[in-house]
């Protein structure tokens, strides 16, 4: 196997275990509510402090590996997930889980465009023959893997260990300091040069407006119910539907994860009005079973079956979002308007789950379900028939090659394009 090979089977596996390690606190926020005894408005705090950090971490760290180096930048977000990793091990209060969370998002801020670019330029070069868009698919699929892997992993352990806030993080940091130490075998992939600092350029294309907004709005509502699946699903469950087993609150995590991948890797080769319509649709079945479960539908299986299915569908609404955003894009500013449609879809899983724990304090945890489903639907809906009429007026469409950017968090300019 060449050095280029083996490289990019480090990277993918560095890649895969920061990923998960991100999501992997996701089934184990009902021990620490049961424990500590605070509010689910603090879960969605928690949660929500590590969307914050990706995003500032997006916009000041993560075109850093064009200039500073693929390699280097990678190694810096492993000791960055390596110090959040330690901070969950040494303490367990609230303060020490905020900041642990920020520094984890930093970290993935930091990871995503280095680890995909670097994946794919190690790939290509080990496999010159190989179609380019297949390396940005394969990086994709790890992406979302490892969110879907974590919350599985970190139920299975609290189901089933003796310290189930200490062995996941414990076992996270052998695997993460293992692959620091591999990464010393990967070549580097760019020529390290020094430039003056500047943030990543975030910008909007002149008269686009309002295709931008509505395409965010869309691709933000399914990042929403992404966020409140993760954050206050497992407790939902616990507490409302009386399923108390770890292993069943991340499994049902990585279902909606998976589905949300799938969703997007199977259906690739529709037209993107098909691809939305199908997307919409998943949504509001999903959303209309939330809603059930909230009207008092206490159902395990309708919660679950109707996470996994908005989660479907969500896979498909944020790469509408993402392709609309490129079209919309020339090929001098694709990176400065792709990085504000990631910002802007981030912000759907900050501001909505934040908002529904403030929710909380003043209504059963049914009623605020019911309110979030119905709010993220007629946004859903909203966009969806917005969007549909631009593409109509615009002409037929044809299958597009976004697969690659699909769950991915904001890439550098370099490597913004479709086939990143």
């Amino acid at each position: 196997m060449s050095r280029h090979a083996a490289g990019s089977w480090i990277i993918g596996a560095v890649f895969l275990v920061q990923m998960a390690f991100a999501s992997l606190p996701t089934p184990l926020y009902p021990l620490y509510q049961q424990r500590d005894g605070f509010a689910p408005f603090t879960i969605t705090v928690i949660f929500a402090v590590y969307a914050v950090g990706v995003m500032a971490s997006l916009v000041f760290l993560g075109h850093l590996s064009d200039w500073l180096g693929r390699r280097r930048m990678v190694a810096s977000s492993v000791v960055l997930a390596v110090v959040a990793d330690l901070v969950f091990l040494l303490s367990a209060a609230v303060p020490a889980l905020i900041v642990a969370r920020f520094v984890d998002g930093v970290a993935i801020g930091a990871l995503t465009a280095a680890a995909t670019t670097h994946y794919g330029e190690l790939r290509a070069t080990a496999r010159p023959h190989e179609p380019r868009h297949r390396h940005g698919t394969v990086a994709g699929a790890i992406n979302i893997g490892g969110l879907a892997v974590g919350p599985l992993v970190g139920g299975v352990l609290a189901q089933y260990v003796a310290h189930p806030l200490v062995v996941p993080y414990a076992v996270f940091a052998v695997l993460l300091v293992a692959g620091l130490a591999a990464l010393v075998f990967v070549p580097e992939t760019v020529d390290v040069h020094r430039r003056p600092y500047r943030p990543q350029r975030v910008s909007v294309p002149a008269g686009t407006a309002t295709q931008f907004v509505v395409a965010g709005v869309g691709g933000a509502a399914g990042f929403a119910v992404l966020g409140l699946v993760n954050a206050l699903g497992p407790g939902f469950m616990a507490g409302t539907l009386h399923e108390h087993s770890h292993l069943a609150a991340g499994a049902m995590v990585f279902g909606v994860m998976g589905a949300s991948a799938l969703s997007q890797l199977g259906l690739a080769g529709l037209a993107q009005r098909r691809q939305l319509q199908v997307g919409a649709a998943l949504m509001t079945a999903g959303l209309a079973g939330l809603i059930g479960v909230g009207a008092g539908g206490t159902w395990l299986w309708l919660f679950v079956v109707s996470a996994v299915v908005a989660g479907a569908g969500t896979g498909l609404m944020f790469r509408s979002a993402i392709v609309v955003a490129a079209s919309l894009a020339g090929p001098d500013n694709r990176g400065e308007v792709l990085a504000g449609m990631f910002l802007f879809v981030y912000l759907g899983i900050t501001l909505p789950v934040v908002a529904v724990g403030v929710v909380l304090e003043f209504l059963p945890i049914t009623d605020a379900l019911i309110l979030f489903a119905a709010v993220v639907l007629a946004c859903v809906l909203g966009a969806t028939a917005l969007t549909l009429r631009r593409l109509r007026s615009a002409g037929p469409a044809q299958p597009d090659s976004a697969t690659s950017l699909a769950m991915r968090p904001m890439p550098s300019a370099r490597s913004a394009s479709p086939r990143a």
